[in-house]
């Protein structure tokens, strides 16, 4: 996936990094500005670029401009190592839930086939940050799903508050990622009736998950949300 990621055709500005390079460049200079996307994607592009070399200087002006001496291959890098991610986490989601390793393998030859997907992810964009989020998001519930008859154990309380983590940093790059949060929505409420239902184990048994899944897949996600925002607000300190 990082194939020709710096060879001299691709040395150049392309698409929308003109945008989210630019946000990237702006975080480096702490230069306040607003868009309509939450932060945390352009802080993770402005960051992997910070600690690969780049100044922040290079102006994102326009499609076709050429990179020259930028230090930019580092935040494309980083992108495409994300987008990577969505291969074994596809195997991995759809293990949790069949137990069959020639439907994992499919699932993840499928992902791993996507020449969209592929060429998506070789730019400096917040898709396939998002993508990986979005999968993490569903890999967690997977993995709690798969724990059903281990309530409250370690292992369960970890998964529960990843899945929870994994929303808060899918709503942290795009709006979009409230699907994400929809479905883990109707998988929980589809769990909870289910437990309802199980008249060996008392009410308050109920009480408990439903408890639970309020702290992690609530509380967990808004406060990192603002915490991203917070951050967001404490390194764009100049007009």
């Amino acid at each position: 996936r990082n194939y020709f990621l710096a060879n001299p055709i691709s040395a150049a500005c392309s698409w929308d990094e003109t945008h989210f390079g630019k946000m990237g460049s702006w975080y480096i200079n702490r230069t306040f500005f607003f868009d309509v996307h939450p932060p945390l994607g352009k802080m993770l592009i402005a960051l992997s670029g910070y600690l690969t070399g780049y100044d922040g200087t290079f102006a994102f002006e326009k499609p076709g401009d050429k990179f020259e001496d930028v230090k930019y291959i580092g935040m494309r890098i980083f992108c495409t190592m994300l987008g990577a991610t969505t291969v074994p986490l596809a195997y991995l989601i759809v293990w949790d839930f069949t137990k069959s390793i020639r439907a994992s393998a499919l699932s993840a030859l499928l992902v791993l086939s996507d020449v969209g997907l592929l060429t998506l992810n070789q730019y400096i964009l917040l898709d396939p940050i998002l993508l990986c989020f979005i999968m993490c998001a569903t890999w967690g519930m997977a993995r709690v799903a798969s724990l059903h008859e281990q309530p409250f154990t370690f292992t369960w309380w970890f998964w529960l508050s990843f899945t929870g983590a994994a929303l808060a940093c899918t709503i942290g790059v795009k709006f979009v990622g409230l699907f994400v949060v929809l479905l883990v929505g109707l998988h929980t409420a589809y769990e909870l009736w289910r437990e309802l239902g199980d008249l060996s184990k008392p009410i308050s048994h109920v009480g408990k998950h439903l408890l639970a899944r309020c702290i992690c897949l609530i509380l967990l996600p808004v406060l990192l949300y603002m915490l991203f925002f917070y951050i967001h607000l404490s390194v764009l300190n100049k007009r």
